[in-house]
């Protein structure tokens, strides 16, 4: 073996760890020319759909922003000064309603939302990437999917047990914080199948699928939330309503995970990898990093950079409603029909964007999606006293490019993750992402902290997260674009 620990010679067409990592994109060229049925893609694309209420309802459209960071869990006193005249609760988009007491108290309860996900943030850090590398070497991606799939699923069931009460305020945080380190642990082997339903030349549009079909999945999702609510099923001024949003979301998930365990294969074993126990993983890891530094440092510093702006992605998700809902007064049906809309725009922008990744590359779109985030986080800021018109507006907008950043953030990996690596390789993206998860949850939190505990401007420190990103990105070499099959 030669001093850089590649082999002089082998009878094996199978790539060592160091020039695996050197090339990158060796893991998709060994089946540059596959063929995939399309029962399989749509198969793999569906888990997108099926745990997408999770992402839509639960967490961005529906349960935090209109149930758990809303007056149900305020004390009674508290919530009743911020009835207006007309019986509705008061809109916090002015400098004299947000300095109230009863939009101070919503304002502490989204801090304290930050505070908790950021805390499942760490937990992500820890874990993803030693649960990786360890479903590589045992190849297992399928069954640590399974197992972080039904986890989700038992989270999304404890929240039928949140009662819209004080006491529970912090029992539904929990369960809010653990559903997403299920989800982002069951992501990553998620990620590491979609080199066994893609090939270098369709990547980007796969991928883009796959995001689509959660976008297209949250509509669905979504419009049944409102025809319950105008059939009169579902009355979204009582607590029961979000109790059941919660049950119908782990019944969703249950349905439509199936397919992706019996159509999609197992991703080959083109390495062996020594099995270790949990702890010598944590060794492995800091391996792993080292090696990615010295033969593919391209790839270092895209894990690096995604890290900075998934982590604004993430709480463009969490935070953005909850802004509407506090301070442009969104309601239960105008957050659930807002929804809808984002889904739709997000939906086909995604898909359409998975050309153009496979056509000009991934980093462009991301790039371009980032810097449209940060536009229309602005916007909101600096143009809030023009009310719910300009907020729709920027919110249709601000869709039209998150999916893509997603979508393209994942092709850019996978284009440069070597074979047998996949589950190490996106068990680093989560933690590299989660480790950063800390850092726009804090300045949420210290934004509006600082300004008296005005929601609005906890928009900013987004704005600033993803800003630093897009700054990193802009160095990092991209991996060359392929032609379209």
């Amino acid at each position: 073996m030669s001093d850089s620990g590649v082999p002089k010679k082998t009878t094996k067409k199978i790539p060592t760890a160091a020039n695996t990592l050197a090339v990158g994109v060796v893991g998709l060229d060994l089946q540059a020319d596959k063929v995939v049925p399309r029962k399989k893609v749509f198969a793999w694309a569906l888990w997108d759909w099926a745990t997408q209420p999770f992402n839509t309802v639960i967490l961005t459209f529906v349960w935090v922003p209109s149930f758990l960071t809303s007056a149900f869990f305020l004390p009674a006193s508290l919530a009743a000064s911020g009835l207006g005249p007309d019986g509705d609760y008061i809109d916090c988009d002015t400098p004299a309603n947000a300095a109230t007491a009863f939009c101070g108290g919503l304002g502490e309860l989204a801090s304290q939302l930050a505070w908790g996900i950021a805390a499942a943030g760490i937990l992500i850090a820890l874990l993803a990437p030693v649960l990786g590398q360890r479903a590589d070497a045992h190849g297992r991606q399928k069954l640590q999917l399974a197992v972080f799939t039904a986890l989700l699923v038992v989270a999304q069931l404890g929240l039928f047990f949140v009662e819209g009460t004080p006491d529970f305020f912090w029992f539904g945080v929990t369960l809010i914080a653990v559903g997403s380190v299920f989800g982002e642990i069951a992501n990553v082997s998620y990620n590491a199948l979609l080199v066994s339903v893609a090939n270098p030349r369709n990547v980007g549009r796969v991928s883009g699928l796959g995001w689509g079909f959660g976008y297209i999945g949250g509509i669905l999702a979504l419009a049944i939330v409102v025809g319950l609510i105008l059939g009169g099923v579902l009355d979204g001024t009582q607590g029961i309503t979000f109790q059941l949003v919660g049950l119908g979301a782990a019944i969703w998930t249950v349905i439509f995970v199936i397919p992706i365990f019996l159509a999609v294969p197992e991703p080959p074993k083109l390495r062996e990898i020594e099995q270790v126990n949990f702890f010598r993983g944590y060794v492995e890891l800091f391996r792993s990093i080292r090696r990615l530094w010295k033969t593919a440092r391209h790839t270092f510093w895209f894990l690096l950079a995604s890290a900075v702006y998934r982590d604004g992605l993430s709480a463009v998700f969490v935070f953005g409603t909850v802004v509407a809902g506090q301070v442009f007064g969104f309601g239960f049906t105008d957050l659930v029909v807002f929804g809808i809309v984002l889904n739709l725009v997000a939906g086909v922008s995604t898909i359409i964007a998975g050309r153009f990744d496979d056509r000009f590359g991934p980093k462009p779109v991301i790039l371009l999606a980032i810097g449209g985030i940060v536009v229309a986080c602005l916007v909101v800021f600096f143009g809030a006293s023009l009310g719910k018109p300009l907020f729709w507006a920027a919110g249709i907008g601000l869709a039209a490019f998150v999916g893509p950043a997603q979508a393209a953030s994942r092709s850019f990996l996978a284009r440069v993750t070597p074979a047998g690596y996949e589950g190490e390789i996106f068990g680093l993206y989560a933690t590299t992402g989660r480790a950063a998860g800390w850092m726009a949850q804090t300045l949420v939190a210290v934004f509006i902290a600082v300004a008296a505990n005005q929601t609005l401007y906890g928009i900013l420190g987004i704005a600033v997260i993803l800003a630093i990103g897009f700054a990193l990105l802009w160095f990092v070499r991209p991996p060359a674009p392929r032609p379209a099959a």
